[in-house]
């Protein structure tokens, strides 16, 4: 029992971040949508974003602890982006993700601190970081380790479609809504 513990912990703790922050992501979208969802239900989504966010960072959390246990890497080649001494980019990539990821749940958390006039702006660009972060740790979690099961290939494209059709869904309705018409 301890031995599948182990190995699940081993290479499921970053298929589980991966995972959750794949459904953060499209918790967020879905909390962006007026189209669909009243305010009730947007805060709901909101609700659910953020937990999403707060397991997957902690999913992510145990990932780099198991790999630097079990000197998979490096503590530095997981603090310091692309200083592995095996697979500098790929590790680095999700070093880099992870750095990604907390400073957008940080402005996240202080969102109202960007409340003020004109800069509404700025948290959407620093909260937009997610983006390139998730693809970071797409990349990452499908070549870093050992090669991939099925199953978490097709987890991984199913994410991956996921967010590029919310993501779509969601540029589709902002174009509507800046050309004058509605949502």
């Amino acid at each position: 029992m301890a031995e599948r513990t182990q190995e699940f912990l081993d290479f499921g703790a970053g298929v589980l971040a991966l995972v959750s922050l794949t459904s953060t992501v499209l918790w967020g979208l879905a909390a962006t949508d007026r189209r669909l969802l009243g305010s009730a239900h947007r805060l709901l989504a909101q609700g659910v974003h953020r937990g999403l966010a707060v397991a997957g960072l902690g999913f992510l959390a145990l990932h780099i602890w198991v790999k630097v246990a079990e000197d998979r890497t490096s503590p530095t080649a997981a603090t310091v982006p692309f200083t592995d001494n095996t697979q500098p980019f790929l590790i680095g990539l999700g070093t880099l993700a992870g750095y990604l990821f907390v400073a957008v749940a940080v402005t996240g958390a202080a969102r109202s601190a960007f409340t003020g006039v004109g800069r509404s702006g700025l948290w959407r660009t620093l909260h937009m970081a997610a983006y390139p972060a998730w693809g970071a740790a797409l990349v990452h979690g499908l070549h870093a380790g050992r090669p991939a099961a099925g199953w978490v290939t097709a987890a991984y494209a199913l994410c991956l479609i996921g967010v590029a059709l919310a993501l779509a869904l969601r540029i589709r309705t902002r174009q509507r809504e800046a050309r004058g018409g509605r949502p």
